[in-house]
């Protein structure tokens, strides 16, 4: 199996006035294609920062990525954007979506954003059956639940057939039961539609959905002996 996802020596600090704030310190990772992986840790463990500087919206203060062929040190800003828009579909914790659209355009516009003029209508349907959407693609934001808002937003990244989904904290703003069929969901269109998923979580339960767990704390990878917090099971 190729690896699609590679960082050597991942650095990064941030400056807070005149302190220095470092967020990662020397993170080596690898992820294979067409895996679900989910990387794990408290608040300030870098794995925020890591999911910005593997989706390419960040740079590295050192340290090397490969994401799909692309090494990031040899890309310019306009190129690594190119990048963006071809290779990656990302989900936010919030749902970023336009309220005067409704879930069927709301999930198109990314197409456009893209400058993807063609359209797979077959694709789409498939995409809006497997998230339970084929009934609530005419409602707009404000008449579908926060589950379903979320499930919109996993289309939208899902409608480019990116190579990689990046996902960071998809389930926080979702009670249990709506965050357990957004995870389920996610897991099954990793499955289905063969794209390679990194999932960035706090929660332990959220995490064991994944194939590969990484755990981070105080800007390193760490083993779950030494992750504290870690009480998770795989579902």
């Amino acid at each position: 199996m190729s690896t699609i996802i590679e960082a050597v020596d991942l650095c990064k600090t941030y400056r807070v006035g005149k302190v220095e704030v470092p967020a990662l310190r020397g993170v080596t990772l690898s992820v294979d294609r067409g895996k679900f992986v989910t990387v794990v840790g408290p608040s300030g463990s870098g794995k925020s920062t890591l999911f910005y500087l593997l989706g390419g919206l960040t740079r590295a203060d050192g340290g090397r990525i490969v994401v799909d062929g692309d090494d990031f040190s040899q890309l310019s800003d306009a190129e690594r954007t190119r990048m963006r828009k071809k290779k990656i579909g990302f989900v936010f914790q919030k749902f970023n979506l336009l309220p005067t659209l409704d879930a069927r355009s709301n999930i198109e516009i990314a197409r456009d954003i893209a400058g993807n003029g063609s359209f797979d209508p077959a694709y789409f349907s498939r995409i809006a059956e497997l998230l339970g959407l084929s009934k609530r693609l005419m409602h707009r934001p404000a008449e579908l639940s926060g589950g379903e808002q979320q499930r919109v937003a996993l289309a939208r990244a899902l409608i480019n057939k990116p190579s990689i989904v990046l996902a960071d904290e998809p389930t926080g703003n979702l009670d249990s039961k709506n965050s357990e069929i957004v995870l389920t969901m996610l897991r099954q269109s990793n499955r289905e539609l063969g794209q390679t998923v990194l999932m960035i979580t706090h929660n332990p339960e959220a995490a064991a959905y994944g194939d590969q767990i990484i755990h981070m704390r105080d800007g390193q990878i760490v083993t779950p002996e030494q992750d504290p917090q870690w009480t998770g099971h795989r579902s």
